[in-house]
């Protein structure tokens, strides 16, 4: 409770709260323009298939930046000089959006802003792993937080602002707080000087194909990062899916949907602290387990129920589990990389993330039943874990490790990871 307490006072936090804030800002972004494409599309005369291909621009951008973000700020060092151009150009775009009535600039402007997308969390988890390794898990989960935050009420200011003025306004406002998390990230540029000693921050080209290749050969990294796709398929399921479930089937009204999914967020944005610093307490893979196998159950619960109400509070404790658990599998991947490769290792995560949860309208239906039946949502099965006799973890300097490899059945079986 005392880690808990202390997590309202800034005392030694000013890196976590300054990165998790303009992390937020770069959700915010997204989280309004997915508000406001309705209206650019009425109000520029786009067709359906221009309004999705400024969707597929910003992913496609996002998902091909992800493969030179990691290594651009590993063989460089530079992580806050990332961080802030990160911010600085997402603002920029969203400011040429507002302003531009052509097709062509406003895909250039999705692309800008997938672009950074990809380039703000490798040297951001990258940073806050490697300044708080012994409390890594709540220092991404604050980070995380503002994400959730951002994605919970960014849609209601949005539509506010809508309703009042235009949507021009509502995209280009999104400008304001990521430059004020501009000019806040820039208390943390004398964290990207030279060591004292002159080494330098970044690798050489040859340490850095070599490092790469020995992630690319370990199978505990490589199944972390499919765990981690299998959750975001999951989580990419669910927000894709239950917006159609909630109008279609239950006829719930626009309001009481766009409660249901905040409460969604609300669930995980509130629960993520306190996963974080459980697994810095008792170890990664115990939160993990216990938040994925209580989100199948869940999913698998409120497919029969047919309450409103029930299903909306269900939904917040679904966000509960599933959300709380991404800083957590996050900090259980930088546990595994070399500190000096830690972007690269994000980047290879969110890449992972990426393609599995492109095939989430694939390996995802809504299935009907014949008629008198209620319609369900069906989902892949998760992998889950077997126990394994209890092993001590080797002793390193200053006192006992902390971890143990995971042991990685493929398809991924199981993950092991030891307690101290």
């Amino acid at each position: 409770m005392a880690e808990l307490s202390a997590a309202g006072r800034l005392d030694g936090q000013k890196s976590i709260w300054v990165v998790g804030f303009a992390h937020g800002t770069t959700h915010w972004i997204l989280a309004t323009f997915f508000v406001v494409l309705p209206y650019v599309a009425q109000d520029l005369s786009l067709s359906y298939s221009q309004a999705g291909l400024l969707v597929s621009t910003y992913y496609a951008s996002s998902f091909a930046a992800n493969f030179v973000s990691g290594a651009a700020v590993d063989m460089t060092g530079r992580k806050i000089l990332f961080l802030l151009l990160a911010v600085l150009a997402g603002a920029g775009a969203v400011i040429g959006f507002a302003l531009s009535t052509s097709f062509l600039v406003l895909c250039l402007m999705m692309a800008i802003i997938g672009t950074t997308n990809s380039f703000w969390h490798p040297p951001a988890i990258s940073f806050l792993s490697q300044e708080f390794p012994a409390r890594r898990g709540y220092a991404l989960s604050i980070h995380a937080f503002f994400a959730s935050g951002a994605d919970a009420f960014a849609p209601l200011v949005a539509g506010v602002i809508i309703a009042a003025a235009a949507w021009q306004d509502a995209i280009g406002s999104t400008a304001v707080p990521s430059l004020a998390a501009a000019a806040i990230l820039l208390l943390l540029m004398p964290h990207d000087r030279p060591a004292a000693d002159g080494t330098p921050r970044g690798l050489g080209g040859a340490h850095y194909r070599a490092g790469l290749m020995s992630l690319l050969r370990d199978r505990a990294v490589v199944g972390l990062c499919v765990m981690a796709g299998f959750r975001a398929m999951s989580q990419a399921g669910l927000l894709l899916f239950l917006p159609l479930y909630l109008a279609n089937d239950l006829g719930v009204s626009p309001v009481t949907l766009g409660a249901a999914l905040m409460a969604m967020q609300l669930g995980g944005m509130l629960a993520g602290p306190f996963a974080g610093i459980a697994s810095d307490r008792i170890g990664r893979r115990p939160v993990v387990m216990a938040g994925l196998t209580l989100s199948t159950l869940i999913v698998l619960a409120i497919t029969v129920i047919g309450h409103t109400g029930v299903f909306v509070a269900g939904i917040s404790v679904l966000g509960f589990a599933l959300f709380a658990v991404r800083p957590v599998i996050h900090s259980w991947m930088m546990d595994l990389v070399p500190p000096q490769l830690g972007a690269s290792g994000t980047s290879l995560m969110f890449g992972a993330q990426s393609v599995l949860s492109t095939l989430t309208p694939t390996g995802r239906r809504l299935h009907r039943r014949p008629v008198g039946h209620r319609p369900r949502l069906l989902f892949p099965r998760r992998h889950h874990a077997r126990r394994e006799p209890h092993r001590p973890p080797p002793a390193e300097a200053g006192g006992a490790g902390r971890l143990n490899r995971p042991v990685l059945h493929w398809p991924l079986r199981y993950l092991r990871f030891t307690q101290p």
